[in-house]
């Protein structure tokens, strides 16, 4: 977990997710971004080496990973900002759910809320796409090689040859994460949420994606802005599906914007 600073009450609270694989540190330059007027949390997920991996005492879910971020919400009063990209989407997208009353504005990229897929037959194409990935992953888990489970997830949602471009430090702390990735996928899969309950939020919401997202999460990007009474969507230019990661400026840029006109709107109806 990172923190800005000293924490200060006075200020905003903005909890970042990262995205499966990654770690606290891919919202360092948004914390930045966001200035002094943020106290900026990311909580790590299960597999990181802070948080150490799943316990296994029962199937894990999205509530599992989501307890954390809804604990820290419940141990302060100040408004909170919500922020998720892919997996951390997915966890934010549950915890505005538990908490829709705390969350002063929800920001998402590309959320990988996979079992939105299953519930519409015009996406049954993407949801087929994603549950073949998640299978071929957990194949190569189960099998005991990580290094190839590891190469099939990096190279689709980044693209083919970036497992090779990878440096090999990144590579091998992608492959000491790797039996995270089934559970990760089977939470997003299974998730029992009814694509009817998302219109219960109320704050506001951007929905990010990349010019080049995936079938899955372009569709889900979409169903989302539907599903949503205040939901409005951006498509950032040349970006895939790591865009924070990869194009962190334009994007932070977004996030930034968003929780500022959020919080401002905020203020005034309590003026």
């Amino acid at each position: 977990m990172i923190r800005t600073g000293a924490s200060n009450t006075a200020r905003e609270f903005v909890i970042a997710l990262h995205c499966s694989g990654a770690g606290a540190a891919q919202w360092r330059r948004l914390a930045e971004a966001l200035g002094g007027n943020y106290d900026v949390v990311a909580p790590e997920h299960y597999g990181c080496d802070s948080t150490g991996p799943w316990t296994g005492d029962h199937a894990f879910s999205l509530a599992d990973e989501a307890a954390r971020t809804i604990a820290l919400i419940d141990g302060t009063d100040r408004p909170v900002h919500l922020v998720g990209h892919s997996y951390g989407g997915g966890v934010a997208l549950h915890v505005a759910l538990a908490r829709p009353d705390r969350i002063v504005s929800l920001t998402l990229y590309e959320p990988s809320a996979f079992h939105l897929l299953g519930q519409f037959r015009h996406a049954a194409a993407a949801f087929a796409e994603i549950k073949a990935i998640a299978y071929a992953v957990a194949s190569g888990v189960v099998a005991g090689d990580y290094r190839s489970a590891a190469a099939t997830f990096a190279d689709y949602w980044n693209g083919p040859g970036a497992w090779d471009a990878l440096r090999p430090a990144v590579q091998d702390g992608l492959i000491r994460w790797m039996p995270k990735a089934p559970l990760d996928f089977t939470a997003l899969l299974c998730e029992p949420t009814p694509a009817s309950v998302y219109a219960r939020l109320t704050c506001p919401t951007l929905v990010m994606r990349g010019e080049h997202a995936p079938a899955p999460t372009r569709l889900i990007a979409a169903l989302l802005q539907s599903l949503m009474r205040h939901a409005q969507g951006s498509v950032v230019a040349a970006a895939g599906h790591m865009g924070p990661l990869t194009h962190a400026a334009e994007v932070n840029a977004l996030i930034v914007a968003h929780v500022t006109e959020a919080n401002a709107v905020r203020l005034r109806m309590v003026a």
